[in-house]
């Protein structure tokens, strides 16, 4: 399996649709993450919220397994329009994934070489902290993809000269993304073993694979219910009636 070259960063894009709206949220607090995970309350029962597991395509599912309403959603971590719908609506599907009648399983997608250390970053910690990060992640999207957009030519050529198992190392730095999950409870040692983990980079590069040949996706944010892809649905005025139909 071939990985996301760097050559892509010059171009900051595949041939996907492009996300133009900024998220102008604030940057989260710099804590422990994990900690915050199951800061929910469980309602007389089973907290789903707090019930997160990877798949078996590699996604990140919260949520009862057996729900009823099956949502996925494939979202890129460097599209402002996902950064936009994680504001607005992560904590309304939680709302939902707490009844149990919900489960909501979220799938990196790599639209371009950006993707790939926040993605790897997010997930370095296992499930149970993911969907917090993910959510601190797409709130300081603006800072750090600034960061991204004004790498020199020469700093792009001394990265793309670097093995392709340090590539990504050399792009979280070049981003502050080791600062950002160094302050959220990641270790360094961790955080540069997860970057350079070529097996886990194919993963990403798989499940790209599988968003576009298997699931129809052409742009970020893309959803699936019930494994159905939810056409023309962007945002949570137009997902949620979908998932009032479905049974959520």
């Amino acid at each position: 399996m071939k990985t996301v070259r760097i050559i892509s960063i010059a171009a900051l894009a595949m041939s996907l649709a492009a996300c133009g709206k900024q998220n102008e949220d604030a940057a989260a607090p710099a804590n422990t993450v994990a900690a915050e995970a199951s800061a929910a309350p469980a309602a007389g029962g089973q907290n789903w919220t707090e019930t997160v597991s990877v798949t078996a395509d590699g996604g990140f599912r919260m949520g009862n397994p057996d729900a009823a309403v099956k949502l996925v959603e494939y979202a890129s971590f460097t599209c402002p329009h996902c950064a936009a719908f994680e504001g607005e609506a992560s904590e309304k599907l939680q709302a939902y994934v707490q009844k149990g009648t919900l489960s909501w399983e979220f799938r990196p997608f790599l639209l371009n070489a950006m993707d790939v250390a926040p993605s790897l970053l997010a997930g370095c910690q296992g499930p149970g902290p993911f969907f917090k990060l993910a959510e601190q992640l797409y709130a300081d999207q603006p800072n750090w993809s600034m960061k991204y957009q004004g790498l020199a030519q020469a700093e792009i050529q001394r990265i793309q000269a670097l093995p392709e198992t340090q590539q990504f190392l050399a792009l979280a730095k070049a981003g502050g993304l080791d600062q950002f999950f160094g302050a959220r409870g990641l270790p360094a040692a961790k955080a540069e073993a997860c970057l350079t983990d070529k097996a886990a980079i194919d993963k990403l590069v798989a499940l790209r694979a599988i968003g576009t040949d298997r699931d129809g996706v052409t742009g970020t944010p893309t959803f699936l219910i019930n494994g159905t892809n939810a056409k023309d649905t962007f945002d949570w005025a137009s997902l949620e009636p979908k998932l009032k139909a479905a049974g959520a």
